[in-house]
């Protein structure tokens, strides 16, 4: 319906009134006189607080926050599944279960932490280069603007996005104490390893901090940050825990390779999002990134296979995805800086270096269930200072020059940066664990290690082979403990 008429339409001579009426006569009546008056005084008076309001609306490019939202789902896809299948098919049978727990409590507890002080510890407004202040506990104003680091995407869509990293670092961690700790002792060490070595690392490197800020050191998507921090935190645990019982006179081969390879095919996928993601746009730098990614990691898988083939005589399915996973860490630090080229050479070496590196930890002593230190520890140190040597201003201008293209330096920053994570990570673990052990104590009793973590942690079993499966507490389906109690078998490992 049309509302009221006005000129030929409404009558000769006619106008409207502000209630509707016609009044006869050319000129306006009063109300609507008032009416235009007011209107006008209120437009000007609103004129520059929408100017204002529209200048500091932040604008978003949408194809950026897209990327950056999918990177994260990406990302969190390399925690759960595919770390806990890699992990949970490289341990024994009977561990499988508190291996998967690992990875999918961490993303649990590492969620609400990030939410309520993680993020503001790592990306908070910088105190003295050391750690982010409070300023963001509990997301309190991050919803305003964007984040500097990331100004084209919402600030909820960065966080969110750094979440993921703090999700997956301490839960590569728990490869190297697989099969001998206590659930409540892996609780309360990555509640505090996660709060004080994660989150100030982070900040260090990330977040406005010394290591990025003053020294300069490069760190595209968590060479250190992610992958040495996790590789030396991982060696000293795995010292300071004691070797599994039965280490080195029993075997102890992983009980389901077919997970172990869907893991790594998991975490190579996802690791794009790791990478590429980390450019924080959809552009060419994540087109670059994206691509170095799956070149150094083909490389190394190759690399390791071929090492492998030579000094064993035959190439087996998890040399070559260990392999593969050893190449993602190798270019993490360097995706965003290094041409394919030297990706390729990053990788080689990777594959080669961290297989020579898994091998040696029989000599040296230690037992890392699951080769942490060697693929994460020694393949993060090797694409940082790889950094340092390939690094070029023309396929990342906000980057530097590497060694290779003239800039000795840039390689000595990187090796101070890699001793300054080794260092405070080393430190920093080996008090953690103590202060947990004095807790609650860090290693099961060690009959409960020959029962097996499944159903001593956890009252559950991944297989039937003993004649109840599932869960043994609970309703629904599962079996009850009191109709079917535990039995300890003789001590000999599974």
């Amino acid at each position: 319906m049309k509302g009221p008429a006005t000129g030929p339409a409404a009558g000769a001579g006619q106008t409207i009134l502000a209630g509707g009426a016609p009044r006869r006569g050319g000129r306006p009546g009063p109300g609507r006189l008032l009416g235009a008056a007011g209107l006008g005084a209120i437009a000007v008076a609103l004129t520059p607080i929408l100017a204002r309001a529209a200048e500091e609306a932040p604008t978003y490019d949408t194809g950026d926050t897209a990327w950056v939202l999918t990177s994260s789902a990406l990302v969190l896809m390399m925690t759960v599944p595919g770390l806990a299948f890699f992990y949970g098919g490289l341990v024994r049978g009977k561990n499988v279960l508190s291996t998967l727990m690992h990875s999918f409590f961490l993303t649990a507890l590492i969620s609400v932490t990030w939410v309520l002080y993680g993020y503001s510890i790592a990306f908070g407004p910088d105190v003295k280069g050391l750690f982010g202040s409070l300023a963001w506990l509990g997301l309190n104003g991050v919803a305003d603007k964007p984040n500097a680091l990331a100004p084209t995407i919402p600030h909820y869509a960065f966080m969110v996005f750094q979440l993921m990293f703090a999700i997956i670092t301490p839960a590569l961690i728990s490869g190297a104490i697989a099969e001998r700790i206590k659930f409540k002792a892996y609780l309360l060490f990555m509640l505090l390893w996660s709060t004080f070595i994660y989150g100030p690392l982070c900040h260090w490197v990330w977040g406005g901090g010394w290591i990025g800020t003053k020294w300069g050191a490069l760190d595209f998507a968590g060479g250190t940050v992610v992958h040495i921090s996790s590789g030396v935190s991982a060696l000293v645990a795995c010292i300071m825990l004691g070797k599994r019982r039965g280490h080195g006179h029993e075997p102890m081969p992983p009980h389901n390779l077919p997970f172990a390879v869907l893991g790594a095919s998991l975490l190579w996928v996802g690791w794009f999002g790791f990478n590429a993601g980390s450019a924080v746009a959809a552009n060419a730098l994540a087109a670059s990134a994206f691509v170095a990614t799956n070149t150094a990691t083909a490389a190394a898988a190759l690399g390791w296979m071929f090492t492998e083939w030579l000094t064993r005589g035959k190439p087996t399915v998890l040399g070559i995805a260990s392999g593969a996973v050893a190449g993602l860490v190798a270019i993490t630090p360097a995706a965003g800086f290094v041409t394919p080229l030297a990706s390729i050479l990053i990788g080689v070496v990777a594959g080669a270096l961290c297989y020579t590196a898994c091998n040696l930890k029989a000599k040296l002593g230690y037992d890392d269930a699951l080769d942490v230190v060697g693929v994460h520890g020694v393949g993060g140190t090797w694409g940082a200072l790889a950094t340092g040597v390939f690094a070029w201003t023309a396929v990342n201008s906000a980057g530097k020059d590497g060694l290779i293209h003239g800039n000795p330096a840039l390689l000595l920053t990187q090796l101070k940066a890699v001793l300054a994570t080794w260092v405070f990570c080393g430190v920093g673990t080996f008090v953690l664990l103590k202060i947990t052990d004095l807790l609650v104590g860090i290693r099961v009793p060690e009959e409960d290690e020959v029962m097996g973590l499944d159903v001593t942690q956890h009252s559950e079993q991944a297989y039937a082979g003993a004649g109840f499966g599932g869960s043994m507490i609970g309703g629904h389906h599962h079996a009850q403990a009191e109709s079917m109690p535990v039995r300890h078998p003789a001590k000999t490992a599974t």
